[in-house]
């Protein structure tokens, strides 16, 4: 019986344990994770100085970068960067700049002596320029490591445009420009009502062959979207035709010529019928029409009665 048992046990040995092992063989990468922590808890690896502060460290960035990921201040933590390495903006040179200042500028860019140079966006630079009222394009370089060189092209003022209350300086399509603020524009002709502001291209057109009566226009007034009014710098209004302006500048150019009329005691001159010329008198000057016409009358009874 004895001898049976050890039989038996020598079976379970060589057959039993094998057996059991080949059914639970762990795949290979986890044989050798297995085999590096038995070999870390016996102390056959040795483990370097400090690993523990540098893992803490790695730790903390890693958490502090998801941080600034996840609450959208990676651009601000770059910019801040590389700031401090030495590539803070601390020099702006513009140029074409003669109605829009440095300080608006500096301040539409967001430029405070700490924004970084290399976080600077051209494009967006660019396109926020574009946005003042007198700049027509703009054109931003990079030069590394704290300059950068700002070039605009200005819009040019045509004219002035009253609309309503308002005055403000147009271009020569009629584009609005800015508000007119003071009077360096002074010089620059007046449009005023309706549609004023997009007539008035037409106008350097039409009047190029009389310059002697463009010279004393105050003011070029839109009437009905249609037609001009000219209000000259004497007060008096020439009232112009909506079709063959040039033949009605030419009729006032001839009788300014012949009878100076621009030069008169008048109020108005009515050009829009082509067969009749209005003049309308100042009421001073009618009084005096007035007078004058009353005096011949009593005059020529005086004759009638000594005849």
């Amino acid at each position: 019986m004895s001898g049976k048992r050890s039989v038996d046990s020598q079976d379970d040995g060589a057959f039993g344990a094998p057996a059991a092992a080949e059914s639970f063989v762990l795949p290979r990468p986890l044989r050798r994770m297995v085999r590096f922590i038995v070999s870390l808890c016996s102390g056959r690896i040795a483990i370097p100085n400090h690993v523990g502060t540098v893992s803490l460290a790695v730790y903390c960035a890693a958490v502090t970068a998801q941080g600034v990921v996840a609450g959208g201040h990676t651009a601000t933590v770059f910019q801040a960067a590389t700031s401090i390495a030495g590539f803070a903006i601390e020099d702006v040179r513009v140029s074409g700049n003669t109605h829009t200042s440095e300080l608006d500028i500096l301040q539409l860019l967001g430029l405070d002596g700490t924004t970084s140079l290399v976080a600077l966006d051209i494009d967006t630079a660019r396109q926020r320029l574009t946005e003042l009222p007198w700049v027509q394009a703009a054109e931003v370089r990079k030069v590394y490591p704290n300059t950068i060189e700002v070039a605009l092209k200005e819009r040019e003022a045509y004219g002035i445009w009253q609309h309503g209350s308002d005055l403000a300086l147009i271009e020569k399509s009629g584009s609005v420009i800015a508000p007119l603020r003071d009077s360096q524009f002074a010089s620059l002709p007046l449009f005023v009502g309706r549609d004023a502001e997009t007539a008035a291209a037409s106008v350097e057109k039409e009047f190029a062959e009389w310059p002697q009566i463009a010279a004393h226009v105050k003011a070029y007034v839109r009437v009905a979207s249609r037609r001009w009014d000219l209000h000259m710098d004497n007060g008096i209004i020439v009232k112009l035709p909506q079709d063959g302006l040039s033949d009605a500048l030419a009729l006032l150019s001839r009788l300014d010529a012949e009878q100076q009329i621009l030069s008169r005691d008048i109020a108005s001159i009515d050009l829009r019928l082509k067969d009749r010329t209005t003049v309308q008198l100042t009421p001073e000057a009618q009084a005096r029409r007035q007078a004058a016409v009353e005096a011949r009358t009593k005059a020529l009874k005086k004759a009638e009665q000594n005849i």
